[in-house]
């Protein structure tokens, strides 16, 4: 049996030419590790302030996280970790689809739902976040939790 014909090698060397494609996914790598690293810190810090400092799980009500929302601080690290959080498992999920999916149409098709509870998320956590109001104004005084000293009189 006869070996196959092997073709004709190129008899000018390969030249690289101008890449036309973005750096998306590596953008998207390093944005993978930079806000693993972040939300590491985010998320240790609120399971130390929310379960170890104070009264641990049981001082966890309606009073602890209106105080802790009264403070601007407080709001700014919740944000933070919601949106690092949810931009960085949205990410995720992006990259699993692009491996499994085989399809293109099944693939926009995730990736579309993916996005819009990615904004969905995003957009009410954050008017939750500032716009939650602890002391309503008009409301029975006997219906706020006994921990809210935040509130005037």
């Amino acid at each position: 049996m006869a070996a196959p014909a092997l073709e004709v090698p190129r008899s000018t060397p390969y030249r690289r030419s101008a890449s036309r494609r973005s750096n998306y996914e590596m953008y998207s790598w390093l944005f993978m590790r930079a806000s693993g690293v972040v939300l590491v810190v985010l998320v240790l810090g609120h399971l130390f302030v929310n379960l170890v400092v104070g009264d641990g799980i049981t001082g966890l009500d309606f009073g602890f996280v209106a105080g802790k929302w009264a403070s601007p601080f407080w709001q700014v690290w919740d944000l933070a970790m919601l949106w690092l959080a949810m931009i960085h498992g949205s990410n995720g999920v992006r990259t699993i689809i692009n491996d499994y999916a085989e399809r293109d149409t099944t693939r926009i098709v995730l990736k579309t739902l993916v996005a819009l509870a990615l904004v969905f998320t995003v957009v009410l956590g954050t008017l939750v976040i500032f716009t939650f109001e602890p002391c309503p104004v008009g409301a029975d005084g006997a219906l706020l939790p006994a921990a809210a000293s935040f509130c005037p009189a």
